[in-house]
């Protein structure tokens, strides 16, 4: 009896490339420096990525509200990430990266970091093993120093695993924020490098202010865990960085107001600056406040981009490749 001829189950084709989005985020929440930060829904960096067979890291192109930044891979955030990926791999192949800016330069929403979790996450789709999302932060970091000049994760941290997260240099872990909890975050028109705004910082604090900023982020963390609006509101108020800061961004004084004058729980700035940002219980005295931010900075002269979102914001994700 002949043998009935089967046709072989073909192998499953290797993706030659993906694209992924990540979206902006506050960093520092005011009391929570480098280590606490949450994603914000709105507005994003987008990365496509297409294996290569030559075994390195190339930028053919970076659009869309950023020019200017370095196409060498070693001097770009997102490149210098992918490197690093390669690397601690040992990949033979290589990646070619393409780069949809959306978040504009040195604004405080954190551009940079945008730009080198979407790269990874659309790097991480074509390996035949992808890592973990969790395992893709030190690669991040890698990235995110070519920008800052030190390793810190709290944009990075929200960006990769969404909503609010604490980053330690070792570690990322989710917090709890109730679904109703939102932000306005408002950009102003004007460009604050992050070096810049990382070098008021550089002399000592007083202890006694050290104290403090760690008694408002703890009150800040347990009032997030247990949903009390009430510690979040005695807590969220920094006594360490904001006050330095405060004089680099045109008309804050003026801008936190506005957003404390409708219910906030706090506000301050977004991580380097020159963005502000406040949270709220509703939704609705978000979107008010973020109309009485916009207005203020209009007052000093200024025109501003507003960002309504879930502080649960959304996490950095594939998304199809023709949405290009």
């Amino acid at each position: 009896m002949n043998a009935q001829l089967v046709d072989p189950v073909p192998a499953p084709q290797r993706a030659l490339s993906a694209q992924a989005m990540a979206y902006a985020s506050v960093g520092n929440v005011a009391v929570g420096f480098d280590i606490l930060g949450h994603s914000v829904a709105g507005t994003g960096d987008r990365a496509v990525v297409r294996r290569i067979d030559e075994p390195t890291v190339r930028i053919s192109a970076i659009h869309g509200c950023v020019t200017g930044l370095p196409l060498d891979a070693s001097r770009n955030t997102a490149g210098a990430a992918l490197l690093s990926l390669r690397k601690a791999l040992g990949l033979r192949h290589g990646f070619e990266l393409e780069l949809y800016k959306g978040i504009a330069l040195g604004s405080g929403m954190g551009g940079s970091a945008a730009s080198c979790v979407a790269a990874l996450v659309a790097a991480n789709a074509l390996l035949e093993r992808p890592l973990p999302r969790e395992s893709l932060y030190g690669f991040a970091l890698d990235g995110e120093t070519v920008a800052s000049g030190s390793r810190h994760g709290d944009n990075l941290g929200p960006m990769l695993l969404g909503g609010l997260v604490l980053a330690t240099r070792e570690r990322l872990l989710r917090l709890p924020v109730p679904d109703a909890w939102h932000c306005a975050l408002v950009h102003p028109h004007v460009v604050l490098e992050t070096r810049e705004s990382r070098a008021v910082l550089a002399d000592g604090f007083a202890l006694h202010d050290v104290v403090a900023q760690q008694g408002n982020l703890a009150l800040v963390l347990v009032g997030c865990h247990r949903g009390d609006a009430a510690l979040v509101r005695e807590g969220l108020k920094d006594v360490l960085v904001e006050p330095r800061r405060a004089p680099l961004v045109p008309a804050f004084a003026q801008v936190k107001q506005a957003a404390l004058d409708h219910h906030a729980l706090g506000a301050s700035i977004s991580g380097g600056g020159p963005s502000v940002f406040g949270w709220y219980e509703r939704r609705e005295d978000a979107e008010r406040a973020a109309s009485a931010m916009v207005a203020a900075f209009a007052e000093a002269g200024l025109a501003s981009d507003p960002f309504v979102s879930p502080i649960n914001g959304p996490a950095a994700d594939l998304i199809e490749e023709h949405a290009a």
